[in-house]
Parts: C-alpha cells; structure tokens; sequence
C-alpha cells in the first residue's frame, strides 16, 4: 500500500534538520504535539502518519495520514500535531512549490477560471500523487539516480496538483498576473520590513491594485488584514529573538517595531498565552540542547 511505503521512507530518512538530499524536498518525523508557531513557504506537505491542526487568522486548516497540506505564499501560522507520540510519531513529506518549475507547465493548460484561491488549501491525496510521492522518496536509497530523476518526478507531482482537485490554488503560484501574484508582493515587503511603520495604500500601490481592491484581495487570501498580518509576523518574530536574548524584553519589543513597551506585553501575551520574558524562559527550558 503507497501510505504504508510512504510511512516507511520517512522513517528511515527523516533527520533533525529534515533536510534530504533532493532539493526542495524535507521529511518530518515529530514525536510530541506542543503548539508552534511559525511562517510558512510555498509548500505541498503530504501526511503519511498522524495529523496536524493549522491556524491562519481564524480559519482552520486539518489534515491527516492521507491528506494533502498546499501552501502558496509566507504565512505566520499556529498550530500543533495531532496525538504525536515517540511511538507513533507524525510522519510528512515537504516539497517546496516554486514558481519557475510550475510556470513552464501552464502552457499546457487551458485558460483558468477566474478565481481567487485562499493562500492555504487541504484534501485528500489522490492516489497517483501518493505514487509519484513515493518513487520521489524511493530515489533516496539510490542517491546516484538523484540527479537525473528526481527533477522529473517532482514535475510529475507539479502537474498532478495542477489537474487535480486543488488545481487553481498551485496555478496562482506560476502565474503572472495572478491576485496571490498581486498580493505577494505585498506580503514579501511586510515579511522584509515588518519593523517598519506600514501604510496600506503604499502596500496596495505595491501591489498594483487599488485600496479597496488590496485589502478585499489580502483578506480573502492570508484571513487577516494587512494589520493583523505584520502584528503576527512582528510577535513570532519577537519570541525567536526573546529565546537567544535573556532578560532584554523591552529591546526586543523595540527591534520589531513595537515603541510602547506595554503594548508589546499585552498583544505578546494575547497571542502566545504568558508575558514574553515567562514565555521565552520557558522556551529555553524546553528546548533540546544543541550540539
């Protein structure tokens, strides 16, 4: 059975830093299910064991063994796995979706409907992207074949997501002109910039599009404001800087573009569920030790 090979593989393969020796491809296997919260990549994730639970702004987002995680654009996401134990981990596969491999397959395509995906989309996996999943996978116990076919392979996955049930949400990464196109721009200078002071027209000028037209096209994609999407951008980034900076709070709040020092604890704390300095503290105390 494919989920079962494909159980097997990520065992065998997955390494701390989920790293592999494919470009573009990456292997978890987590044992523990504490809440996280991170920024997303344009990424296709297949579960093969276990699950994960998923918030963008106040959508939910769950897939399971089976089930296929897309992401299209830089996403500040919470979220945690779902009954993850060191005797049945959670066990996934990431390929990374970049525009100029999907690009050159649109050509092949007919015209698209015009639609305006959200940045994030989960489903089942359809049995010929598990195959395609699994001979990509298989090629690590071959390194020498690397080379020459793991390029093919993942353009064999590329085209299976752009035909199958999720089709419009992998296109809009490819395609020029597209709205996510239109408001990855903007998302890409709040990901570079999210210190700065931000004016919604300079980010829908940016962007190409009206005022209007941005912010109903920026909400309709990431279900956040442009607003809320650079507070949960300036608070992740807040907390990884807190876990290397003991004791220096207020410096932090500063660095990421915070000048009252109370709003900084209060929106922190709203977030993350304690004050930064109780929550880096724990942080470090939980984290393993490094090498």
């Amino acid at each position: 059975m494919l989920l079962d090979e494909l159980r097997r593989l990520i065992a065998a393969h997955a390494r701390p830093d989920l790293r592999t020796a494919i470009d573009g491809l990456v292997l978890s296997k987590v044992d523990s299910s504490p809440p996280e919260h991170s920024l997303t990549e344009p990424l296709l994730v297949v579960m093969a064991q276990g699950g994960k639970r998923l918030l963008l702004g106040e959508q939910v987002f769950e897939y399971r063994a089976g089930d296929v995680l897309i992401v299209t654009t830089t996403l500040p996401v919470s979220g945690h796995f779902l009954r993850a134990t060191p005797t049945r981990p959670a066990l996934g596969m990431g390929l990374a979706l970049r525009p100029e491999a999907i690009a050159p397959l649109l050509l092949r395509l007919p015209p698209p409907e015009r639609v305006l995906p959200m940045a994030m989309a989960t489903g089942p996996a359809e049995p010929e992207l598990l195959d395609a999943a699994v001979r990509l996978l298989r090629l690590l116990n071959r390194p020498s074949d690397i080379p020459v076919l793991a390029p093919l392979v993942e353009q064999e996955i590329l085209w299976r997501l752009l035909t199958g049930p999720h089709a419009a949400v992998v296109r809009a990464i490819g395609q020029a002109g597209s709205g996510l196109t239109h408001v990855d721009r903007a998302i890409r200078w709040l990901h570079a910039n999210y210190a700065e002071p931000m004016r919604v027209a300079d980010l829908a000028r940016l962007a190409g599009l009206s005022v209007s037209a941005f912010h109903r096209q920026f909400r309709a994609i990431t279900a956040m404001s442009p607003l809320q999407f650079q507070k949960r951008i300036r608070l992740q980034e807040a907390r990884s800087l807190l876990t290397s900076r003991a004791g220096d709070v207020a410096g932090v709040g500063h660095l990421v573009g915070y000048d009252s020092p109370s709003q900084f604890n209060r929106e922190y704390r709203r977030l993350f569920g304690a004050p930064p300095g109780q929550d880096a503290e724990r942080l470090r105390a939980t984290a393993p030790s490094l090498p």
